[in-house]
C-alpha cells in the first residue's frame, strides 16, 4: 500500500518578511511535522522582520534560520493550500488548490506590542486550518 502524502500549504505575503514567516513557522510547530509548509513573498525583503522575530522568540520559535524567499509558480504548483496575506494580484492561481485570503494587518514599521496582536491572530487561524485538514496538535 503506498503511503500517503503529506499535505502541504503556503504562506505569502508581499516581503515574506512577518506575516507569511510567523504562518509558516506557526503551521511546522503546530503540526508536529505533519504538514509540508513553505513560505514566500512576492517581493521579498533581505531579512525577517526584527519585531517579527522578536516576539515569535517570546514564543518560544526562532525565526533566525529563516530567510525571505521570492514566490515561484513551482511553489504555488506544489501546495495545496494558498494562504495570501496581502500579496494581491502577484500570486499564480492554479486550478486544483484551495486559496485562502487572511485580511491580516501588516508587521511592517510597527512596534513590538502590536505585532503580539499580529502574531496570535495568525497563530490562532493557523491552529484552525489545521485543526480543519486533521494535522493540528
Amino acid at each position: 500500500m503506498p503511503e500517503a502524502r503529506m499535505p502541504s500549504i503556503l504562506f505569502v505575503c508581499v516581503h515574506n518578511a512577518g506575516r507569511s514567516q510567523m504562518a509558516a513557522a506557526y503551521a511546522m510547530h503546530l503540526s508536529n511535522g505533519r504538514v509540508v509548509v513553505r513560505s514566500a513573498g512576492s517581493a521579498p525583503a533581505e531579512s525577517v522582520n526584527p519585531a517579527v522575530h522578536a516576539v515569535m522568540l517570546e514564543d518560544g520559535i526562532d525565526l533566525s534560520a529563516g530567510s525571505p524567499k521570492l514566490l515561484t509558480p513551482e511553489a504555488v504548483e506544489a501546495s495545496d493550500v494558498v494562504i495570501t496575506m496581502g500579496c494581491g494580484d502577484a500570486c499564480p492561481i492554479y486550478p486544483g488548490k484551495r486559496y485562502l485570503d487572511w485580511v491580516v494587518d501588516d508587521p511592517a514599521g510597527r512596534g513590538v506590542e502590536a505585532v503580539r496582536a499580529i502574531r496570535d491572530e495568525i497563530r490562532r487561524r493557523v491552529a484552525e486550518l489545521l485543526a480543519e485538514m486533521g494535522v493540528g496538535r
